[in-house]
């Protein structure tokens, strides 16, 4: 049944799902083993603030931070000989490798814990926003609740951190590219509701834009829409649609967001703030910038941040051709950013408390589509021998083999776990993780209890399914 799903299915029932939180009421907490029924966070939480640094489109695990040889292009050179088009470099670690160009992001793995064995679910016919979906809420598309972003969870389960900040903010993600249907799908609180939602930033350069008037509008012409908005929620049809708890959920991010315009938080939105020489640093372009912007938001109390290098079909990591040239400049892009991020809140005193997550949705290989023992139809023309180099690289999509960094926030250091095996099919041989294992793992580190769930058409909804997700005990400093 799966296989049959295709994207105007996703969006059917997406969609009707969205409209199904908007009436719904508000969610009842469900009641937790032993904690005498009443909700109780963990008072050993490791973390309180979590960075998600998203490489949207498929990064080929091969070609970044689990490389294996080494073949150079060559014309008429066979395709089934190529696991990795780029030099595998040391990185700080003994015997470790990443692939050539990730060098800065080697060097700080002291810090961290690469997992080199994330599965990607069985989806069938593979599309990015499917998995995306599935990675960002724990739950299999479509549903017909609204299920909610992970950020929206730890939104909602542990609050502000800082009264003005917005507790989950999202950057880098424009809703005006392709599939952006079903990337609005998942970038929700669904029925948690709209103040636990993402606070979109889709370009970190213009952060302040985001939290001030309009240009050209006056703070006396900015009340009076403030206060027509609140109105249109009340008495127009969103407002006879929605349900009360809905309805006041939405008014109430308004008032954060407009909270945020008045104080003096709002300039940790402001980049041009940031001496030159760390600007430039981080300057790789928006993700960069993004991750500029994380460090700043952490500092001044998010709770929980995303940065993606952006999906947009064809584009950045969804190599579908030019795999190897189009590596070259992704990796300039996250390299550089992602390794001063941790070494700027390291310094600052913040890792300690703040988990990093680097992942993409899967991987990619240059000649299977899916997994060995689940092929599915291929999307790509990858020729056996290979005559132009627009052939040379990841072009499609591989699910059994991903890799996954994780820094700060309880999370080892200089850890390795999981492995891939060394020839085609690159697929994890050995601690397989999957994606209930490791929101269960991100969420006890926060202190929310495997069980949290609230009632929602008359049954409760977990933050992993049924609750049965495990924690990965491997990955944690103290379990």
């Amino acid at each position: 049944m799966k296989a049959s799903w295709n994207r105007r299915d996703f969006i059917k029932q997406s969609g009707a799902a969205t409209l199904a939180a908007l009436a719904a009421g508000a969610p009842v907490a469900g009641l937790l083993s032993g904690c005498g029924g009443e909700k109780k966070l963990s008072v050993n939480s490791a973390a309180d603030t979590v960075i998600l640094l998203w490489l949207a489109g498929g990064m080929a695990h091969t070609e970044t931070f689990d490389p294996k040889a080494y073949t150079p292009f060559e014309k008429g050179m066979e395709g089934n000989r190529v696991l990795s088009t780029f030099k595998p470099v040391p990185t700080v670690l003994d015997g470790i490798h990443f692939s050539e160009g990730l060098q800065s992001i080697g060097n700080i793995m002291d810090k961290g814990t690469l997992i080199r064995s994330y599965v990607a679910a069985d989806l069938g016919h593979i599309l990015h926003s499917r998995h995306q979906y599935h990675w960002h809420t724990c739950y299999e598309p479509p549903q017909t609740v609204a299920a909610p972003h992970i950020g929206a969870w730890i939104a909602k389960e542990l609050g502000p951190k800082n009264p003005v900040i917005p507790p989950f903010i999202d950057i880098g993600q424009r809703m005006t590219v392709g599939e952006a249907e079903e990337l609005k799908a998942f970038h929700t609180a669904g029925f948690l509701g709209n103040e636990f939602g993402p606070f979109f930033i889709p370009d970190p350069s213009q952060g302040l834009e985001s939290v001030r008037p309009p240009v050209g509008m006056d703070a006396k012409r900015f009340e009076k829409r403030n206060q027509l908005y609140n109105d249109l929620v009340s008495k127009s049809a969103i407002g006879k649609l929605g349900s009360d708890y809905q309805k006041e959920s939405l008014k109430r991010s308004m008032e954060q967001a407009y909270m945020l315009l008045n104080s003096p938080e709002a300039k940790a939105f402001d980049l041009s703030l940031e001496p030159k020489e760390a600007y430039d640093t981080y300057n790789t372009g928006r993700f960069g910038l993004g991750c500029l912007l994380a460090k700043r938001l952490t500092q001044q109390g998010a709770r929980f941040i995303s940065v993606t290098t952006e999906y947009e079909p064809f584009k950045g990591f969804d190599t579908h051709e030019n795999g190897h040239t189009r590596m070259i400049d992704m990796k300039k892009m996250v390299d550089g950013p992602i390794a001063q991020l941790v070494k700027d809140l390291d310094e600052s005193g913040h890792l300690e408390r703040t988990m990093i997550i680097v992942a993409s949705e899967f991987s990619r290989d240059m000649m299977v589509e899916g997994r060995p023992d689940a092929t599915v139809k291929e999307q790509v023309n990858q020729p056996d021998i290979l005559n132009d180099i627009k052939f040379y690289g990841m072009h499609r999509h591989f699910t059994d083999g991903c890799s996954i960094l994780m820094f700060g926030g309880g999370i080892k250091k200089g850890f390795v776990y999981g492995k891939t095996a060394d020839e085609r099919p690159c697929k994890t041989i050995e601690n397989p993780v999957k994606i209930d294992q490791l929101h269960q793992t991100i969420y006890h580190a926060l202190g929310i209890p495997p069980d949290t769930n609230y009632e929602v058409e008359k049954r409760p909804f977990y933050t992993t399914p049924d609750g049965k997700g495990e924690i990965v005990k491997e990955l944690l400093i103290k379990v």
